[in-house]
């Protein structure tokens, strides 16, 4: 059985595209696996560096406004179908699996087109526009918020999947966590993150959430800045004269062990991407979400509103942020553990666990048709 992934662009794309890839290998004997992606694309490192056969084609999101780069683009998308097409010919696929971004256009497209089965996974609450596309074609739409259902015309291809976490989120104790960092277990914590390459306006806000943080060394902080404003933060830290390397501070550029450090966790601060609220509700914790501004069609608040409305969370936008607010939102959730354990529980109910296992039932029923 021969089984085609795609999806790029971003990390919430590749990753979730990355976890069914693996999930097929291993659950299947009998499954060849190929990941298709732009050559450009961040997919091109990630998927080979992680083991995964990959073969790369043209392609690239149009422009917003109307230019000689709408043209240039335009250009690139006819020869990624044709590129689409010969990889189809010559792997020849029994399905072929979309998980977003302009990748899984030519890719999903042309399989539709020769008649090959076909799925879709879309991890927001917002759909993207490549899969409201394509959803007319493909046999099934997997979707990881029941709230994007009613942007789908057919309602009877949906199936709500969930989205698959690492295995270790969840199942990490919380001693052992805490252990990783070196902190005490019996004393509240924060999480702070802003991606890999950090948040600068939750590093700002943070800032000042330390200097009142300060008179409470019953409260500890893990806090990754990111690589690229790690010296800046640390220099504004300084400036402040806050001394953050204490005993119940951990202020790191980026956190490798993301399992431990959401397991010793109470209260997370966060952008709203797909993978995090699925991590946020597999490890069942409450979060103040600051959705990334500038996110394809806003998806990213989106996602934070439905946490929001089920009671998980707390939602701060970019441009509202600033150091006293996110304080305050923080100072009313961290000393209140009744309201922390309560909406520790509704995030846990967010998401069902066992999210991979659906989607790879999806894929064997939809191939061994």
């Amino acid at each position: 059985m021969r089984i085609i992934v795609t999806g790029g662009g971003t990390g919430g794309h590749i990753y979730p595209a990355m976890a069914i890839a693996r999930g097929l290998l291993a659950r299947y004997n009998d499954v060849e696996v190929l990941y298709v992606g732009t050559k450009e694309g961040m997919e091109a490192t990630i998927v080979p560096a992680n083991g995964l056969d990959f073969q790369g084609i043209a392609g690239k999101g149009l422009p917003r406004k109307i230019s000689l780069e709408t043209v240039k683009t335009a250009g690139q998308n006819v020869l990624a179908l044709w590129q689409a097409k010969q990889i189809l010919k010559k792997f020849k696929p029994d399905l072929v699996v979309g998980t977003g971004g302009y990748v899984s256009g030519p890719v999903v497209l042309t399989a539709a087109f020769f008649g090959i089965p076909t799925l879709l996974h879309e991890q927001n609450a917002f759909p993207g526009i490549t899969n409201k596309i394509l959803a007319r074609m493909v046999k099934k739409i997997m979707v990881t918020f029941p709230e994007s259902a009613r942007f789908f015309p057919a309602k009877e291809k949906i199936e709500v999947v969930g989205l698959p976490v690492r295995e270790e989120i969840g199942r990490v104790k919380r001693r052992e966590g805490a252990e990783a960092f070196k902190l005490d277990p019996l004393k509240k914590t924060i999480l702070v993150t802003g991606g890999s390459r950090g948040a600068l306006s939750i590093n700002k806000a943070m800032v000042h959430v330390l200097s009142q943080l300060a008179a409470h060394p019953e409260i500890q902080v893990i806090w990754a800045t990111g690589k690229a404003t790690h010296a800046q933060i640390v220099e504004e830290l300084d400036k402040n004269k806050l001394n953050w390397r204490c005993e119940q501070w951990r202020i790191v550029e980026y956190i490798e062990n993301m399992p431990e450090a959401l397991a010793c966790s109470d209260l997370c601060v966060c952008r709203a991407g797909a993978a995090t609220l699925a991590e946020l509700s597999a490890a069942g914790k409450a979060s103040i979400l600051i959705p990334y501004p500038y996110a394809a069609e806003n998806h990213q608040e989106y996602n934070a509103r439905v946490f929001e409305d089920k009671g998980a969370a707390r939602v701060i936008l970019d441009r509202e942020l600033d150091g006293p607010l996110l304080n305050e939102h923080i100072q009313k959730l961290i000393f209140n553990p009744f309201l922390l354990e309560e909406m520790a529980t509704k995030a846990k109910e967010i998401f069902k666990p066992g999210a991979l296992e659906r989607i790879l039932e999806l894929c064997r029923q939809t191939a061994w048709r």
